[in-house]
């Protein structure tokens, strides 16, 4: 398992920060929250190899469109997620997935979240798999993240449609690493 000490600080300090301003928002009601978004990052699959596993030290930087449909209760958020990512550089050709996300909303519009899915890969042609290994790999995928609204970040609005989205997800039993960062608009 591959450890990241300041992205994990980074994302514990951020809660911390927000953690007083969660769900301050008295005038929440439930409502359905659809978006679209687009990312960048570095998928890293684990250098030793495993049963049915990509070979080892597969990465890939991927620029990735996410869409997907949040639905609010107050505080809280459930929603639903896919994602198509393109390998820009190094073994990885193209990325696609879908899970679920759940939640917490925090300051004025920001949310923190987990989510859990399925994700498949196909790797690029010049990636040179053991004849017994496919240049396809798929399983679960699961991850946690935050996006921050602008209005969270100085604006004098109650909310904005433009939030800033980290996020860090892994594959199976931590045989991966995927750090993403980018832009999403909500409607």
């Amino acid at each position: 398992m591959k450890t990241l000490p300041l992205t994990t600080l980074a994302l514990a300090l951020a809660a911390g920060v927000s953690a007083p301003a969660l769900a301050q928002d008295g005038e929440s009601t439930s409502r359905i929250e659809p978006y679209v978004g687009v990312m960048g990052g570095l998928h890293d699959f684990d250098n030793d190899q495993y049963k049915g596993g990509p070979p080892s030290g597969y990465r890939g930087w991927i620029v990735e469109g996410v869409a997907g449909v949040n639905y609010n209760f107050g505080p809280v958020f459930v929603g639903a997620e896919g994602s198509l990512a393109k390998g820009v550089d190094k073994d990885i050709d193209w990325e696609y997935g879908a899970a679920g996300r759940f939640g917490v909303k925090a300051g004025k519009d920001s949310i923190f979240f987990a989510k859990v899915g399925y994700q498949w890969t196909q790797f690029d042609g010049s990636a040179r798999p053991p004849v017994s290994t496919s240049r396809k790999f798929d399983g679960t995928t699961y991850g946690f993240g935050t996006e921050l609204s602008l209005a969270d970040l100085g604006g004098s609005q109650d909310s904005s449609n433009i939030r800033l989205r980290a996020q860090v997800d892994t594959r199976g039993n931590f045989h991966s690493f995927r750090p993403m960062a980018g832009i999403v608009a909500k409607f």
